[in-house]
């Protein structure tokens, strides 16, 4: 008997639990830019408990374990800020990222301050932009952080991410 992903809202005692997931999930693009010293791997745990104290965060757990996770927040320009979209790396290619990123949509969507969704991800991340680029989302920007990171900022309106199932 398998047991089945759950998406909630992280809580406080979440923080360790999240900050290894980081941890293991960015030494892919660490690796991919040669950059060990990218933000998501130097992060201290208070600075991502203030993170997660100034907005919203999911995780999805397998039983207890956190093998997946997404934050932001809600600007004051009505930008829902979408960021350290991570699943566990036995667990990608699942669908997992695309749930958390809709469930954090759905989720700021409900607010009305909410105007458009945006995040960024390295320029040599393919799989990242068309995971990104599936949901709707349009490179709006790109820009290079230090001699190595080519970051893509991509948005999309916060009315696109809001549908209705119907059978």
């Amino acid at each position: 008997m398998g047991m089945s992903v759950t998406i909630s809202a992280a809580g406080a005692q979440d923080a360790e639990n999240i900050l290894k997931l980081q941890y293991l999930c960015y030494q892919s693009e660490a690796e991919l830019y040669g950059d060990y010293t990218i933000e998501p791997l130097t992060q201290s745990l208070d600075d991502l408990r203030a993170d997660l104290a100034g907005g919203h965060c999911l995780v999805a757990r397998l039983g207890d374990e956190v093998i997946a996770s997404v934050r932001g927040r809600i600007d004051e320009s009505g930008t829902a800020r979408i960021g350290k979209l991570m699943v566990h790396p036995r667990m990608r290619r699942h669908g997992l990222g695309g749930r958390l990123l809709d469930a954090i949509e759905t989720h700021f969507a409900q607010d009305p301050a909410a105007r458009r969704f945006q995040l960024f991800t390295g320029g040599r991340s393919d799989s990242n932009l068309r995971l990104y680029r599936s949901r709707g989302y349009a490179p709006v920007a790109t820009s290079a952080e230090g001699t190595r990171l080519e970051l893509v900022t991509m948005e999309k309106p916060a009315a696109s991410g809001t549908y209705v199932a119907s059978a």
